[in-house]
């Protein structure tokens, strides 16, 4: 898609001047805030190590790609069916095998990167046409379509005030309004379950301020113990 298809359209943030920036940059952060934090909560893995390594990571990313990609590196919703096979029910004995998976699955974005350097992105590309990639995202949003009913369910009129001003913002919606449509349901969604009492910080005020959120026993490392040849190569298949 060109700017003759969109001519409204924001192809350059830096155009918008740093103070909308901030609150473009706010958007984003509350988008990919529950898309990284909703993998650990399916899965049952730590949603403070997800955050925390999703940020190393992102810096890591930042710092080898010098700035030039404006990219966040979150959890991948393409491992929730992998978890779903080897740990359905989120088992500590089990999880550090579906991590190996997805540790072992991880070494191919290596093989991927040497041969988009050896024979360059339109020729690896040809073997990723969107009649391959297409159904694969589609399948993976239907697969989460079940979590996300479940979620809106616990409170349905906080959920449909959110889509609404989604909707709302995003065709009606002019200038900045247009741009920031998630963070206003955010905003519009989050008021409202204030009013309704549905906001707890009871659990943020007695978190410690300072701490290591990393859960070992179900990581890769906790497979030191026990291990189960039979089960991670299943899991690495998968």
């Amino acid at each position: 898609m060109g700017a003759e298809d969109s001519p409204d359209a924001i192809y350059d943030a830096t155009t918008l001047g740093k103070p909308k920036m901030i609150v473009f940059g706010l958007q984003h952060m509350f988008a990919m805030f529950g898309a990284t934090i909703l993998v650990p909560v399916l899965t049952g893995l730590s949603v403070s190590a997800t955050l925390l390594f999703a940020g190393l990571g992102t810096l890591l990313f930042h710092f080898l790609s010098k700035g030039k990609v404006p990219a966040f590196l979150g959890s991948s919703f393409a491992f929730i069916a992998g978890y779903a096979a080897i740990a359905p029910n989120g088992e500590a004995e089990l999880l550090p095998y579906a991590c190996l998976g997805v540790a072992c699955a991880g070494l191919l974005y290596l093989v991927l990167s040497a041969l988009f350097r050896g024979f360059g992105a339109l020729r690896v590309m040809k073997f990723f046409p969107p009649v391959v990639t297409g159904p694969i995202v589609i399948s993976i949003g239907l697969i989460l379509s079940s979590s996300a009913i479940a979620n809106a369910s616990t409170n349905w009129l906080v959920a449909v005030v959110a889509i609404a001003v989604i909707i709302v913002a995003n065709i009606w919606g002019r200038g900045m309004v247009k741009i920031i449509p998630i963070l206003l349901g955010v905003l519009a969604s989050y008021l409202l379950a204030v009013a309704l009492g549905e906001v707890d910080f009871s659990g943020v005020a007695a978190a410690p301020w300072v701490g290591l959120p990393v859960a070992f026993e179900n990581t890769v490392f906790a497979l030191s113990s026990n291990f189960d040849a039979g089960l991670a190569i299943t899991a690495v298949i998968t």
